[in-house]
């Protein structure tokens, strides 16, 4: 069975790390909520189900489902919906760029 995941930003953007790019992320992150979310999902095996996040969370489902939009539309994570059910992993290969551009600004 295949998983399919849906993006909210560009898919032909996917790869870039611009400067627009690299500012959205870098303001996603700025928020600690945002970024402990991201530190959740990440942690995971593979994926995180929005349940399963929720219940590690003292916030509204409201709340985390606006955390979650926000992270996806910078192009952090992939949804994958399955009926009512959402499921959330992280993109790898975008936070090594943005990890690889940050690090280029303390050269």
């Amino acid at each position: 069975m295949s998983r399919e995941y849906i993006s909210l930003d560009n898919p032909r953007d996917h790869s870039l790390m611009n400067r627009k790019r690299f500012l959205q992320i870098t303001k996603v992150l700025v928020d600690s909520r945002r970024f402990d979310i991201l530190e959740r999902i990440a942690s995971a095996k593979d994926e995180i189900s929005c349940l399963g996040l929720k219940a590690e969370l003292p916030i509204s489902r409201a709340t985390l489902s606006h955390l979650i939009k926000e992270l996806a539309t910078a192009g952090l994570i992939d949804i994958r919906r399955k009926s009512k059910s959402m499921f959330l992993r992280i993109r790898r290969e975008t936070w090594r760029e943005y990890v690889k551009r940050l690090s280029r600004i303390a050269r």
